[in-house]
């Protein structure tokens, strides 16, 4: 699902991320003088202010995905990025004094093996801070979307039973892999856009669960389904304010 240009990730997802890159980082404490991991990088958000914050000698940064992990080299030069899973992260214990993962543990084979992976590769007392949009809440960039194919298609698996995409789930993943002093709170984004087709346009390049849904659809389905959208969202220009849930953890 994520085997895609970088491109293609920041017209659909980037255009948020970037924005909860800077909160993410405050909810972790990320400050001068230490060393953070990014684990699920994606195409470099959040990575980007680790070395803001950090220089790029202080950052690392590791995602599954081959195209991902290229796009996030020839970005941040300087920054140490592997591919790698969450559930094996290629460092030794105690390597960082944070690690933070952004819109990426709904995502992971094993969430309490990727969270435990990460408090592994963290200092004792560093911190472990994560967060996932609130999709059970209807609140995330995708809901407009997994409503219209909801009401279209009884059968359409939306991304509201993911881990941690419901009120108090990322820290309960958090505390069963041994984190404590958890806390969550949540993150917000707004993106303006100018039109319906600067919207639906990222949705058909086949990015993540939605991408996947909307290309698996013939061209009728397809169509339906936008129009569905169009419906569902005010007139242009629109603005989507979408919330993510976060925790922070100490180890």
């Amino acid at each position: 699902m994520f085997d895609v240009p970088a491109e293609a990730y920041d017209r659909l997802m980037g255009v948020y991320s970037v924005q909860l890159a800077s909160q993410l980082a405050d909810v972790a404490g990320v400050h001068s003088g230490q060393r953070a991991l990014d684990v699920g990088c994606g195409t470099g958000a959040l990575t980007a202010e680790l070395v803001v914050r950090l220089g790029p000698d202080a950052v690392a940064a590791v995602d599954p995905s081959a195209s991902f992990v290229a796009a996030s080299r020839e970005r941040h030069p300087g920054v140490d990025v592997r591919q790698s899973a969450a559930e094996a992260l290629p460092f030794p214990a105690a390597s960082f004094d944070a690690a933070l993962a952004q819109l990426v543990v709904h995502f992971m084979a094993d969430p309490v093996a990727g969270l435990r992976e990460m408090a592994r590769v963290t200092s004792r007392d560093g911190v472990v801070a994560a967060c996932v949009w609130d999709h059970a809440g209807g609140r995330s960039p995708l809901s407009v979307f997994w409503q219209a194919a909801r009401e279209l298609d009884a059968d359409a698996k939306d991304e509201s039973g993911l881990p941690g995409a419901r009120a108090g789930h990322l820290a309960e993943l958090s505390e069963a892999a041994g984190l404590h002093n958890v806390e969550e709170s949540e993150l917000v984004a707004t993106v303006t856009y100018a039109d319906f087709e600067e919207w639906w346009e990222p949705f058909t390049a086949g990015v993540g669960p939605v991408g996947a849904y909307a290309r698996g659809l013939d061209d009728a389905q397809r169509g339906e389904l936008r129009e569905r959208c169009r419906r569902l969202l005010p007139e242009p220009p629109f603005t989507i304010e979408a919330v993510a849930w976060a925790t922070r953890g100490t180890v």
